[in-house]
């Protein structure tokens, strides 16, 4: 059996993950959506086990303490983690899987797993950025400083990542992204 590729995608808040994300879920086959662990609230429409895990800290400290997550880090006051079970889903289904997270998360998992596929997808500009996040309606003006504050620090890592994509035209990110894809299960 193939080992399944580790896909990580990451962007600020705000930079298209999501959009771009069920775009190359529909167009590229034998995807695996990596459902993280959060101890963040869900938004309007989210349900547990589809979006995230949605946990407590209590819960979160003690899937820490028993190693259960391959990643896990602390983003705008909350907590999110990659369990190893995500990985053994993927094992057990035979498909690539797909990590939605952020980039200290991506550096832990580089880190265990080199040979993971790293994309970083970056938005145009902070301008964009900051509109997109508005447009959610669930941000306060704090909230909103927060996140444009650490877009800053994420972006000035983009470097790290294997490849960079400018999220400015959704069909071109698209086309990027379903490219890689296809590039780096062309050389497995």
């Amino acid at each position: 059996m193939t080992e399944p590729l580790l896909i990580i995608i990451a962007a600020p808040s705000g930079g298209g993950k999501s959009t771009v994300l069920k775009r190359v879920f529909a167009e590229v086959p034998d995807l695996l959506f990596s459902i993280s662990h959060t101890t963040r609230a869900p938004r309007k429409g989210e349900e547990n086990g589809r979006e995230y895990f949605f946990v407590d800290e209590t819960q979160f400290e003690d899937l820490v303490a028993k190693g259960a997550f391959l990643e896990w880090a602390e983003v705008h006051g909350r907590r999110y983690g990659t369990s190893q079970a995500e990985l053994d889903r993927a094992r057990t289904q035979g498909k690539d899987l797909v990590l939605d997270i952020d980039v200290q998360g991506a550096a832990q998992i580089l880190k265990a797993h080199p040979e993971a596929l790293s994309i970083f997808l970056k938005p145009p500009s902070e301008e964009v950025l900051r509109e997109r996040l508005r447009g959610r309606g669930s941000e306060s003006e704090e909230s909103l400083a927060v996140r444009l504050q650490n877009a800053r620090g994420e972006m000035a890592r983009a470097s790290e990542f294997r490849h960079v994509v400018v999220n400015d035209r959704l069909d071109e990110a698209v086309a990027a992204v379903r490219g890689i894809l296809w590039d780096a299960r062309a050389r497995r």
